[in-house]
C-alpha cells in the first residue's frame, strides 16, 4: 500500500462571509494522479491555494508526509517538497524564460538549480529555445511550460496544477497533458484541477467532484468517466 503524501480533512475555507469550501475530505497517495472536478466557484482553486499556504483556512486539518502544514509560510511549504503551478500562468512577464526559471528554484542552492534547470529544459525544449526572451512574449502554451517549469525547479514530491489547458489550443492541451502523464510516471505525484473534465478523468487514478464547496461524488476516473450524473453535468453527455 502506497503511502499517504497530502491527507485534507474537514477544511473549511471562508472570504469573508462567502464559504467558498465546507468542510472537504481528502487523500492523496505517493504517485498518484487525482484530479478535482466541478463547475466555476465550486472550490477547486481556493483548495490548492489553502494547501499551499496561501489561502489560511477556518478550520481543518492539512497534513503532508504525516506533518501539519496549516499555518506554514508558503515558501517553507515549497522547501517541504510540494509546489503550486497556479491558475492563469502568473509567469514574470518581463524577466526572461531563465529568470523565471530561476525564481523557481530560489529554495534551493544554486548548484542544485544548475541540474534541475537542464533537467527542465530536457522535458520543455522550446524554453532551452527562448531561454533568454521575455516570458510576456511567449504563446500560451509556451508560458504554460514555463509555468509548469518553474514549478518544477523545486523539485517537489507533490505538484498542484491549476486549470494548466485553460486557453489552450486543443493540440497543446494534448500535449500539456501527455506531459502531466510523463511526469507522474517519473515520479511526481500529481494533483490537478482542470475545466476539461473529460482530460483530466482519463488520467486521474482517483478523482473528487466538487459542488458549491462539498465533495459530492468520489471515485477512479475511469468510474467517473463513465457516471450518469458527472457526464450530464461536466462531460457534454
Amino acid at each position: 500500500m502506497a503511502e499517504t503524501l497530502l491527507s485534507v480533512n474537514d477544511l473549511h475555507v471562508s472570504y469573508g462571509a462567502i464559504k467558498a469550501v465546507r468542510g472537504i475530505s481528502f487523500d492523496i497517495k505517493k504517485g498518484e494522479i487525482v484530479t478535482l472536478i466541478g463547475a466555476n466557484g465550486a472550490g477547486k482553486s481556493t483548495t490548492l491555494n489553502t494547501i499551499a499556504g496561501l489561502i489560511k483556512p477556518d478550520e481543518g486539518v492539512v497534513e503532508f508526509k504525516g506533518e501539519s502544514i496549516v499555518g506554514v509560510k508558503a515558501h517553507k511549504i515549497v522547501e517541504r517538497g510540494l509546489a503550486l503551478c497556479p491558475e492563469g500562468r502568473r509567469v514574470f512577464a518581463q524577466m526572461s524564460v531563465a529568470e523565471n526559471l530561476d525564481m523557481g528554484g530560489y529554495t534551493r542552492s544554486d548548484t542544485e538549480n544548475r541540474e534541475t534547470i537542464e533537467h527542465v529544459y530536457e522535458r520543455f525544449p522550446r524554453l532551452r529555445e527562448r531561454m533568454e526572451q521575455s516570458a510576456g512574449t511567449l504563446s500560451g502554451g509556451e508560458q504554460q511550460m514555463l509555468a509548469m517549469g518553474r514549478a518544477l525547479m523545486s523539485k517537489p514530491d507533490l505538484l498542484m496544477l491549476d486549470e494548466p489547458s485553460m486557453g489552450l489550443a486543443p493540440i497543446l492541451v494534448q500535449e500539456i497533458f501527455d506531459i502531466i502523464k510523463e511526469l507522474n510516471a517519473t515520479g511526481t505525484t500529481i494533483l490537478l484541477v482542470e475545466q476539461n473534465a473529460n482530460m483530466a478523468l482519463s488520467i486521474a487514478d482517483r478523482a473528487y467532484v466538487l459542488e458549491i464547496g462539498t465533495i459530492k461524488k468520489t471515485g477512479t476516473g475511469a468510474e467517473l468517466l463513465v457516471d450518469d450524473d458527472v457526464r450530464k453535468a461536466y462531460l457534454g453527455g
